[in-house]
């Protein structure tokens, strides 16, 4: 135990000197107490009892040792020297005080044990850190000091420390290593330990950069994760441990054979995603296997309709995080994959293999989108609901309550766009100010996405009375079927596809669909009617 406590104090100060000018003065008011005083007590094991202190901090002009036996004058020793003092068996609190120019002091107590028995009931602690390091503490009793051997260098020079310390050593190479500590006593008689540890260079996986709208995570501290019941199934060959690396969570998997991990209570649906992912790391893995298996239709295990296909990594890199991203479509046998409820990961060689993961998730592809194109209709032929290029008739709302889609106001490159995610249908109303689009012809829009297969637009015109639900509302929706992806669409359909659209006096209503319902993201620009 250390115990800190912070003094202001002062000595007299005795300078010699021939002169001095004024430029050599020294602020001794700004000079600040010492920090971080500690001291290392070694002994020597000769059975006299000498221990020798080697006093640290900063800031220190001098250090004050008060040995703590009520018999000796304190000692004083300036920074990067060593004091020694004779003492008899026994447990002393030993008050190492810094002392800067100006007086102030800081002091720090040490528990000094002097016995001159071999030292008992020795307990180490090896943990491996993160980019090769290793960390080292100690305990025991009748013990003064611990000496530790890192087993990395011919003819080595043990490290001192003492209990309560926590000593940390970086190796040159990955690798395995013997570390040894012993405690060491007033006597001749030491007790030591050792522990073999395998050293790499491990740091934590690689941030993923994907937008959360394209992802569906499983494990990932960049992403909100789905509900997954199990990292480890009852009937995995496998031990899992939870780490974290430089503050990252990450899994890893022992001795692992096969582990099986479930989301059964709430089975994913990836249907509208394109990739699989995840972020492994081993020192010693051959080769590595991934497999889906989707619950079918039903959504229940065994059910009759279960689906699954795996996919064989060979030879993946080692002692380095390897990104894996596997196209949806080369899982061949998964022929659905909107109940995905098991991910089973397969190690060699079997059993004697080591694997981290991170980064667990599915994702959607996408092209880069860039602005859509600018409209060239004179403005006086236009009736313009959303468009940077046109004056704007006023819109009620771009998302109805009843409406089943996300809607997200962007701008790309500049040009404000609508988003739609997770699109089954939305409605537009101008209920307000209904729109008179009795001298147009066409309705336009431009759409963009990476995902749907299908597009609807719904008009509706609240009849003569320009009232909805008035009794004499009309409506009419037109399909696009399989609408180019990756590209900005132009739709431009005449008004007289929409068929039974009859009036068009009062349109109060537009309704956009998209397919496949619920699993497709939309962007929507320049919606106008035009003459």
């Amino acid at each position: 135990m250390k115990n800190i406590k912070f003094i202001i104090g002062l000595f007299v100060l005795s300078i010699f000197s021939g002169c001095s000018s004024e430029n050599s003065l020294v602020d001794l008011d700004a000079i600040s107490a010492p920090e971080n005083i500690t001291a290392l007590a070694t002994i020597t094991q000769d059975n006299t009892g000498k221990v020798t202190f080697f006093p640290n901090g900063e800031g220190v002009t001098r250090f004050e040792i008060n040995y703590g036996d009520g018999i000796a004058e304190s000692g004083y020793v300036n920074p990067g020297e060593s004091v020694s003092h004779v003492y008899k068996e026994g447990v002393y609190e030993v008050k190492i005080t810094g002392v800067t120019l100006n007086g102030k002091k800081t002091e720090a107590t040490k528990t000094v044990t002097v016995s001159f028995r071999a030292p008992e009931d020795l307990v180490v602690n090896v943990l491996k850190g993160s980019n090769l390091s290793v960390t080292v503490s100690a305990v025991a009793t009748f013990e003064t000091y611990f000496q530790v051997y890192f087993g990395d260098v011919n003819n080595e020079v043990p490290t001192d420390f003492m209990e309560g310390d926590v000593i940390s050593h970086t190796y040159p190479t990955s690798g395995s290593y013997i570390v040894r500590i012993v405690a060491l006593s007033g006597g001749k008689a030491t007790a030591e330990k050792s522990e073999t540890v395998q050293i790499t260079n491990l740091t934590a996986a690689p941030t993923p950069t994907l937008a959360a709208s394209n992802v569906i995570s499983m494990f990932s501290d960049a992403y909100t994760n789905v509900t997954v019941n199990t990292w480890r199934t009852d009937w995995s060959s496998a031990t899992l441990t939870d780490v974290d690396i430089s503050g990252n969570l990450t899994k890893k998997y022992s001795a692992l054979n096969f582990v099986g991990i479930e989301a059964t209570s709430s089975p994913i649906n990836a249907s509208a995603m394109t990739h699989f992912h995840t972020d492994i790391w081993s020192s010693d893995l051959t080769q590595f296997k991934v497999k889906l298996v989707d619950f079918g239709a039903n959504g229940i295990f065994g059910g009759g309709d279960d689906v699954e296909h795996e996919i064989t990594v060979p030879s993946p890199a080692k002692e380095a995080w390897v990104s894996i991203d596997i196209p949806l479509s080369d899982f061949a046998g998964l022929t659905t994959r909107s109940h995905i409820a098991q991910l089973i990961f397969v190690g060699a060689p079997s059993g004697a293999t080591t694997v981290y993961v991170d980064n667990v998730y599915f994702y959607k592809k996408t092209a880069s989108i860039i602005a859509s194109p600018t409209p060239t209709q004179p403005s006086s032929k236009v009736i313009s609901m959303f468009s940077d290029t046109y004056t704007n008739v006023a819109v009620d709302t771009w998302r109805t309550s009843w409406s089943a889609a996300t809607l997200e106001d962007l701008a790309i490159s500049g040009n404000a766009v609508k988003k739609y995610s997770a699109l089954n249908f939305v409605g537009i109303e101008t209920i307000k100010n209904p729109i008179n689009a009795t001298g147009m012809t066409h309705f336009h829009t431009d759409v963009w996405s990476s995902d749907f297969t299908e597009f609807r637009v719904k008009l509706v015109d609240l009849g003569a009375n320009g009232v909805f639900g008035g009794g004499d509302d009309v409506e009419h929706e037109v399909t696009i079927k399989s609408p180019a992806i990756n590209t900005w669409v132009s739709l431009d359909i005449p008004l007289t596809d929409f068929t039974n659209l009859v009036t068009r006096g009062h349109i109060g209503q537009l309704i956009y669909v998209g397919g496949p319902s619920g699993n497709n993201t939309v962007y929507i620009d320049n919606v106008y009617f035009h003459n």
